[in-house]
């Protein structure tokens, strides 16, 4: 961040030139009002962000240690807490991002109310989320800032030079709320050129970061439901593409593009994959569907056929008009899928699984690697996997394997509290611990994501607070489970004015009008309770 005296008197040099009538403003203020808006337009913070998560990428190559985390947001407010958190708990927001899913959006953010992650709610709240997370990121550094800047007058005003010193050191290193999101743009809302328009708004709302899925995007499904229907990758690759060029044309070279396959839970395709020869990436694409040989005489009306080495094959052709792939062939699909997205332009790879498995994730990556060294991916710790079941099934498993008795559990039936105290539960709760962490170090992922926390914590904690306030405990279901805890914890929310940005208001009150201005801060603002 630029040296705060220097941005000072910069101010004052501008406010001199104009002469006398200018005279009326502090040059201190213009500086302070200057760093709590440090970023102007979307495009500077895509182009900041770009640069954290390149040099996070390129961290993560020399050490899978150094993997990242975020979590999925709905609103504004959610980030900005979520970001405000990770700085109050962990003193720094590095490799701590936001992601932006489209499945929140679609249930949360739609005019037509929640729908299901089917690309049918409108493309511009993609957009207008990205906006709306860095305004709140922006106001969050604003509010930090202006705190700081109340502390260094208080300083000033009672000659504490040793604390004026210590103030203005924390705002010259002051660490922005400002951080990379990954954001969610289904398979495109239409064609190639409709994913480059609606890219480019994403990039100009500030997203350094794109995730594009090889689905069919009139028949795109949520990743971890039934249905979903893929394209051949000349399409996929022709919408990659369309991304990078909104990248280069917003001036954002760096961006990221996450390619996202859902091929392993995928087993339809809307098209035959046009091929020059044998062995391109049509023909292989082809190559997966579930055919059988016929011969002219065994021809039905109708029917479509392809020749392949001479041999002609009939697709097995569902009433849906969508072809079959056969089945088994998942893995081979999305392996293909990660390859050629990589050498075709993407930066990172997002594997739509359908559980949460190490050794599952690590097969298909080592088989990536084998050609592309440096693969790394994007993966959905999702809300949609029974994470207690999945892992204790695995340990079942494993003791099962290594010959331990496991006559005491019943795998179908390890949800049950019952099982709650065993050691089996407490060793999959130590993997579940370690997963992030062992997933980074084996199956090269360099991101980890939960897609839909909050749309769970807030259905939680409304479900608790509704049940008390609404039963016998009354007000006391609020005063104890909520602001008792913000009051002990330290959540700043707690203030709630203040987090509005009622005081920085005043600042500005007192800029504008000085001794004049009417303050909302005052004695008599109840918010001095929780002082």
């Amino acid at each position: 961040m630029s040296n705060f005296s220097q941005i000072a008197d910069q101010a004052a040099t501008e406010i001199s030139a104009f002469g006398p009538s200018w005279a009326s403003i502090n040059p201190e203020n213009v500086a302070r009002m200057r760093l709590q808006n440090r970023f102007r337009t979307g495009l500077d913070i895509a182009k900041y962000t770009a640069k954290i998560m390149r040099a996070d990428m390129a961290a993560y190559d020399k050490d899978s240690s150094q993997y990242t985390q975020s979590l999925g947001c709905w609103h504004g407010f959610v980030g900005q807490q979520k970001m405000i958190a990770v700085k109050k708990h962990h003193g720094t927001t590095k490799r701590r991002y936001l992601y932006l899913s489209g499945w929140m959006v679609a249930a949360l953010r739609s005019e037509f109310g929640p729908l299901p992650d089917q690309s049918m709610h409108e493309k511009t709240v993609v957009a207008n989320l990205i906006e709306e997370l860095y305004t709140f990121l922006r106001q969050a550094d604003a509010r930090e800032l202006g705190g700081l800047f109340r502390e260094l007058d208080a300083a000033r005003s009672a000659g504490d030079k040793a604390k004026e010193a210590e103030i203005l050191n924390k705002v010259e290193n002051f660490e922005t709320h400002v951080v990379p999101i990954i954001a969610d743009i289904d398979a495109g809302f239409g064609n190639a050129e409709a994913t480059y328009l609606l890219a480019k708004r994403m990039i100009e709302a500030g997203a350094c970061a794109i995730q594009i899925e090889n689905q069919v995007s009139d028949e795109k499904q949520c990743g971890h439901q039934d249905g979903k229907v893929t394209v051949p990758h000349e399409d996929f690759l022709a919408k990659i593409r369309a991304v990078r060029y909104a990248f280069m044309e917003m001036g954002v070279e760096d961006g990221i593009i996450v390619a996202r396959t859902d091929s392993l839970g995928a087993g339809l395709t809307k098209q035959i994959a046009f091929t020059r020869k044998p062995g391109d990436l049509g023909d292989q694409y082809n190559s997966f569907l579930d055919c059988e040989e016929v011969t002219p005489e065994s021809m039905k009306n109708g029917d479509v056929i392809i020749n392949r080495n001479g041999k002609l094959l009939r697709p097995k052709r569902l009433p849906s008009n969508l072809f079959q792939f056969r089945k088994g062939s998942g893995e081979d699909r999305c392996v293909l899928d990660c390859i050629t997205s990589l050498q075709n332009g993407a930066d990172l790879l997002w594997i739509e699984t359908e559980k949460p498995h190490v050794s599952q994730i690590k097969g298909m990556v080592d088989r990536i690697r084998e050609v592309i060294p440096n693969a790394k991916l994007v993966y959905n710790n999702s809300p949609s996997f029974n994470w207690t079941l999945n892992f204790r099934q695995q340990v079942y498993d494993a003791w099962q394997q290594a010959g331990k008795d496991v006559s005491a559990f019943d795998r179908a039936k390890l949800m049950s509290v019952d099982y709650d105290s065993t050691e089996l539960a407490a060793e999959a709760d130590r993997r579940i611990q370690s997963f992030q962490k062992d997933a980074a170090a084996q199956a090269g992922i360099f991101h980890h994501l939960i897609t839909l926390p909050t749309y769970h914590t807030t259905a939680l904690s409304t479900d608790n607070l509704a049940k008390g306030y609404f039963g016998e405990e009354g007000m006391l279901a609020y005063v104890y489970n909520v602001q008792r805890k913000e009051i002990r914890q330290g959540i700043a929310c707690v203030k709630h004015q203040n987090m509005a940005g009622s005081d920085i208001g005043d600042d500005h009150k007192e800029y504008f009008a000085g001794e004049s201005a009417l303050l909302a801060g005052g004695k008599d603002n109840t918010m001095n309770q929780f002082s």
